[in-house]
């Protein structure tokens, strides 16, 4: 009979059988198919009537009257029996309880193994290992990191070194801690006759060897650390085997704290095989194929899916979330998706339990067992874009509410409950929130309003900074691009939010001009040039003439020049910016201003203002008297002067050049906008081949390459690259020719460098005419110049026009090549561009002679060609003019003078490239032929 009270209760038959099972084991997890089983062994029903006859059990024992709780749902699980029992006479639910002592205990209650655990094969062999000699190990990380999962495979692995003696115990849904021993001795298949379940299982535990494995104990985790400690003391041949999102912090606890699962961080130079062999992708393929065996997975599907890999943290149960997406809706739709927000909402299987079924889910779960305090940090934290510190965290999430040290507590707290995942491999500790989570975090900051918001982005704002401010003040902060890149993206939500609050105009023109440095060491010029330009529009007339204004101008003008030309604006933002440094009396700026300005002049064709820049920066460099000075001021004093032709004089001072600037690095070359030290090794290399040391022009470009290359800044590599072709292109070493113009190619398209890549097509044009093929070069040079000089970009604009001009002679179309010829010699004449005008009279020669012109004509070209070259110190065009010469003269009858001028510039000359070789060749054949003697 049952009674309430005192009072007899009626009681139907099903809703006694049900009571009667509830109550065999209670605490244990009945699932419906178990209760269905027992209590309609008979007929076949649906679920509409178990949960019929359970409501009407609850409503007989008085349960949720004044608070007492007597039967648990669990959610997608089952049914519990909470409430105390004890037993009294020989009762048919008595002799049932009774046989059920007596039967052996259940041998296991492991939930299904996944068929195949991806990624955890190291975790697996090290528990296998552990478990077994180890009294409590317990497994910690983060929601959806696999933990369950990898719980369960231990277990089945281990069954039988423990002779089926293992028990499973899931606390997902459990919500009353009063029922945890319970819950563990129904999983244990142990009757509780007794109101001390705990007393039972230890004495069950304390003679054999068992193992107890409890899943998702973060929220019951003080009855659980509890219960566990007596476990360990009491019965020393049990183990016990925990996931938790924070270790139970109990004696002799081991904890093995399971990451997530590898995925390719970099994809560039990744093979599909490279990236196929990483677990996360592995585990997205295989669910999203098995939803969909359709779905092909080629490199492309492969990149789209370590993208979406890396934005999910390699988490397993995301992971499993994002491939369902994948199945319904293909690779490139799901990533799109994935990329565009984060959605917290993807459903997963059906069968999974409730908290695991979307990532919204999973993350409630954790977020309600959190502290006001710890969300409130937590929230507040989610402003971070990746990794920050926990100075960062307290000057964020610290206000008039919560205090320093309350923030540092909670952040250790989020960081054991693994919300926040720490990253101990630098030498301070910082910390991350993978996007899920933070984009979770970002809503729950959201509803608190717009105030709360702005505050903590203001201070978010405020601190990156003062950061920034403060490391200008370290010459060698730029060195290492690593802590950069991961603070990118913090800058960058820092300046939108700044920009987008027109009260907090102040914060944001200061945050462009400290961040332009870090922009311009990644070289994301466009990104740097746009914040310039915007901070410049919005600075206060206060700021104006000051050094914040410089910063913006001289960024500004180096920005524009290399992404979209030598545009009049880029002009007049480097003026603006050495007007103030000049007005400042800022030497060193000027100096800086100055080399910006002669590159900018140079490039657009103006050779003699780029000169008086040169001029100006030598005069401060006696002034400053430092190496470092001296060596910039000389290696633009250097370059003028080779470019106008005076190859004597380049040669000292770009020596002299490198002789006193100090080793490039990345944070010099960032301040002056390009290195110097550099510019100077490839501009030397140039005046070497021009001199006639072809061998030491060859070494040294390969040389500074190397050098620029190691530097990793595309614009003193692209610098490098443009000046190490031309010397290779005057030797004629093609092979090198071509892998250099590969590499310039690449980099100047990755980095968006507008008019680089417009150069690229020339090269490739000038290559295939050195060839003998012209055809389609001839166009690839037409294009490249036009749109060269729509950029302003005119110091390519003549060794092009050369090329185009010997194209135009294979292709017998000689007028066009003399019109260019003249057109170009006069545009040399005019702009003080001389280093080129011998080679450039040397095809005016050649197209005399091509052109039936008189002997005499061509002749008095070529010794104007030479005088001039031997007035630069040119000996390689010497050369070139000289074999030309020495042919037209023994075409006329003249072999001797053809003799003596080839016995001349040979003897005097040491190089060994392919021009030197024909000069000794021809010379060789026209003494053979019975020419003077003549040295050789």
């Amino acid at each position: 009979m049952l009674t309430r009270d005192g009072e007899p209760v009626e009681i139907g038959g099903r809703s006694f059988d049900l009571l009667v099972v509830l109550t065999e084991q209670p605490g244990r997890v009945y699932s419906k198919r178990d209760l269905l089983k027992r209590v309609w062994s008979d007929v076949v029903v649906e679920d509409g009537s178990l949960r019929f006859h359970m409501a009407s059990l609850r409503k007989l024992l008085g349960d949720g009257i004044d608070g007492a709780r007597y039967i648990a749902t669990q959610v997608g699980v089952g049914y519990a029996f909470v409430a105390p029992v004890e037993r009294q006479g020989d009762t048919p639910l008595r002799r049932l309880v009774e046989e059920n002592a007596r039967a052996p205990a259940s041998s296991t209650n492991l939930p299904a193994r996944l068929a195949h655990l991806i990624g955890r094969e190291r975790d697996i062999a090290f528990l296998v290992e552990r478990v077994v000699d180890t009294p409590l190990f317990s497994i910690v990380g983060a929601a959806g990191v696999g933990k369950t999962s990898l719980a369960v495979e231990v277990g089945h692995r281990l069954t039988a070194a423990f002779e089926d003696q293992v028990a499973f115990v899931d606390f997902g849904m459990l919500e009353n801690e009063a029922v945890v021993p319970s819950m563990i001795a129904g999983a244990m298949g142990i009757a509780v006759q007794s109101g001390d379940p705990l007393a039972v299982i230890l004495g069950h535990l304390r003679e054999r060897p068992y193992l107890l494995i409890l899943d998702n104990c973060e929220h019951v985790i003080e009855p659980v650390a509890s219960i566990v400690e007596r476990i360990v003391e009491d019965a020393p041949l049990a183990r016990v085997l925990t996931t938790s999102r924070e270790p139970l912090r109990v004696r002799a606890e081991h904890v093995l704290r399971l990451d997530a699962l590898g995925y390719p961080e970099e994809l560039a130079g990744l093979t599909l095989d490279q990236i196929l062999s990483y677990p996360a992708v592995q585990l997205l393929c295989e669910r999203a194929t098995a939803a969909d065996s359709a779905l092909v997975i080629d490199e492309e599907a492969a990149r789209l899916i370590a993208e979406m890999c890396q934005r999910l943290g390699g988490m397993a149960l995301p992971i499993e979330l994002a491939a369902t997406r994948v199945a319904t809706h293909g690779v490139a739709a799901a990533a799109r998706q994935l990329g565009e927000r984060l959605s917290l909402a993807w459903p997963g299987r059906r069968t999974a339990q409730p908290r695991q079924q979307t990532l919204r889910a999973m993350l409630d779960w954790s977020y309600d067992l959190l502290s006001d305090a710890e969300r409130t940090v937590f929230e507040r934290v989610s402003v971070f874009v990746g990794p920050f510190s926990i100075d960062a965290a307290v000057e964020v999430a610290a206000d008039v509410g919560i205090g320093s040290d309350e923030v540092a507590i909670a952040l250790d707290e989020l960081t054991s409950k693994s919300l926040i995942a720490p990253d101990r491999t630098r030498r301070t500790v910082s910390y991350r929130l993978l996007d899920m989570t933070r984009a979770y975090g970002r809503e729950k900051l959201l509803a608190r309003g717009p105030a709360e918001q702005n505050a903590v982005a203001r201070r978010h704002a405020a601190f990156f900074l003062a950061e920034l401010e403060v490391a200008e003040q370290d010459d060698g902060w730029l060195q290492d691009t690593k802590p950069l890149r991961q603070q990118l993206g913090n800058i960058r939500s820092a300046l939108d939010w700044s920009f987008a609050h027109g009260s907090e105009r102040g914060i944001a023109v200061r945050l462009a001009a400290a961040s332009a440095p870090v922009f311009l060491t990644l070289s994301h010029m466009i990104e740097c040039r746009s914040w310039c330009a915007r901070a410049l529009a919005e600075i206060d007339e206060p700021e104006r003439g000051t050094a914040l204004e410089l910063e913006l101008q001289a960024a500004l003008g180096i920005t524009l020049m290399f992404t979209r030309g030598n545009s009049e604006a880029a002009g007049q933002a480097l003026d603006r910016a050495l007007e103030i440094a000049t007005s400042l009396d800022d030497k060193w700026n000027q100096l800086r201003l100055l080399g910006r300005l002669h590159i900018f002049h140079e490039r657009i064709g103006e050779y003699e203002a780029a000169l008086r820049h040169a001029e100006r920066a030598v005069e401060i460099s006696d002034i400053l008297g430092v190496p470092e000075a001296i060596g910039i001021a000389y290696s633009l004093s250097g370059i003028s002067h080779h470019l106008r032709g005076d190859q004597k004089r380049a040669r000292r001072e770009l020596e002299l050049s490198l002789q006193k600037s100090p080793p490039s690095t990345r944070s010099r070359t960032i301040h002056y906008g390009f290195d110097h030290r550099n510019r100077s090794g490839i501009a030397l290399a140039r005046t070497l081949w021009l001199t006639g040391h072809s061998e030491q022009a060859g070494h040294l470009a390969r040389q500074t390459v190397r050098e620029a290359a190691a530097l990793a800044h595309s614009v003193t590599h692209c610098i490098a690259l443009i000046w190490s072709l031309s010397v290779f292109l005057w030797m004629e070493d093609i092979a090198t020719a071509e892998r250099d113009l590969a590499t310039f190619t690449e980099c100047a398209e990755l980095n968006a460098l507008g008019p680089y890549v417009a150069a690229a097509a020339g090269f490739r044009g000038e290559l295939a005419i050195q060839r003998g093929h012209a055809g389609d070069a001839l166009l690839a040079l037409e294009e490249s110049l036009a749109r060269l000089r729509a950029a302003h970009y005119e110091l390519l604009t003549t060794p092009f026009s050369i090329a185009l001009a010997r194209g135009l002679i294979l292709s017998a179309r000689l007028d066009e090549a003399q019109e260019l010829i003249a057109a170009t010699l006069a545009r040399c004449n005019t702009n003080g561009e001389r280093f080129a005008v011998p080679e450039l009279l040397r095809l005016r020669a050649q197209l005399l002679r091509l052109s039936g012109q008189d002997a005499s004509e061509s002749l008095a070209v070529l010794d104007e060609a030479l005088t001039l070259s031997r007035e630069q110190g040119a000996r390689a065009w010497e050369m070139r003019i000289a074999v030309d010469l020495a042919e037209t003269l023994d075409a006329g009858q003249r072999r001797q003078e053809a003799v003596a001028l080839l016995g001349t510039v040979c003897s005097e000359s040491s190089s060994d490239d392919a021009a030197a070789q024909r000069a000794r060749r021809l010379l060789e054949s026209l003494l053979s032929q019975g020419g003077a003697a003549g040295t050789v």
